[in-house]
């Protein structure tokens, strides 16, 4: 099968590490740092690491249209084999796993292994009730109302009831501080995603990492892609939406173990 043609990769990029490939897609309203920053060292320790920035995150600029899903899918892939990596695994996490599927499904001769993580499929009911809310808080301009829902809908039961009051309030400054400003965009396009048609195609080894006590997306999207994939496995973890700020080293040994299994 011959290479699909790329696009020049213009997103800003995270590169580090050495060793076999590892292309990152970052969550809605986050970066590649936000994203993976806990786990980006350990995955660097084994891995020549590439991790792309959407528009409106890191230092991509903002766009002034709609997101497209292949755009985002062919911009992952430009930036690795930008990077000189010609065949590399692929990690997507939340609205990152859409386009890592897309991803795979459109350059299945340059992925070794897909692992994907508190992700979807497509928007089901609870995703078509969040999202727009989401998009509109993040387009007032509240920052701190924003972080409010965010930290309600994304941390894990577990997690949210482990803190203190004190704890709380530095986890909602924290977040205020840390919304993209393409968060809008990011959001519609989340609400527009569906792959469905792509996943009975994925050759690639896939791991499927369930968040079970997810809010945002829910134990039922991951089991879909899990039972459509083929071949896919399924690992649970025990957090919310937020794997890389209450279980990070499980959530690394997750992916590095998964990716050591096959050889990517």
């Amino acid at each position: 099968m011959s290479a699909r043609l790329l696009p020049e990769a213009i997103f800003a990029r995270t590169v580090l590490g050495s060793g076999s490939g590892l292309a990152l897609a970052h969550g809605a309203g986050s970066s590649t740092a936000g994203t993976y920053g806990p786990i980006l060292e350990g995955l660097a320790d084994r891995h020549t690491v590439v991790g792309i920035d959407y528009p409106g995150s890191g230092d991509t600029p903002r766009s002034t249209t709609a997101l497209l899903l292949d755009d985002l899918a062919d911009q992952l892939v430009a930036a690795a084999v930008a990077e000189g990596l010609d065949t590399f695994a692929l990690s997507g996490y939340s609205l990152g796993g859409p386009v890592a599927i897309r991803a795979a499904a459109r350059h299945p001769e340059r992925i070794t292994a897909l692992v994907l993580t508190a992700t979807l499929p497509h928007h089901d009911n609870r995703l078509a009730l969040a999202l727009p809310i989401w998009r509109k808080l993040a387009e007032s301009g509240d920052r701190e109302l924003l972080a409010q829902y965010l930290t309600m809908m994304a941390l894990g039961a577990d997690a949210l009831e482990a803190i203190s009051a004190d704890q709380l309030r530095q986890a909602l400054a924290f977040t205020a501080a840390g919304v993209a400003d393409g968060t809008p965009e990011h959001a519609e396009l989340a609400s527009r995603v569906d792959v469905r048609d792509d996943l009975p195609h994925i050759k690639a080894p896939t791991l499927v990492i369930s968040t079970t006590q997810d809010w945002f997306t829910s134990t039922r999207l991951h089991h879909q892609l899990a039972d459509t994939i083929p071949g896919a496995r399924l690992a649970e973890i025990r957090t919310g939406h937020l794997p890389m700020v209450e279980r990070p080293e499980e959530w690394r040994e997750l992916i590095t173990g998964f990716l050591a299994q096959h050889n990517a």
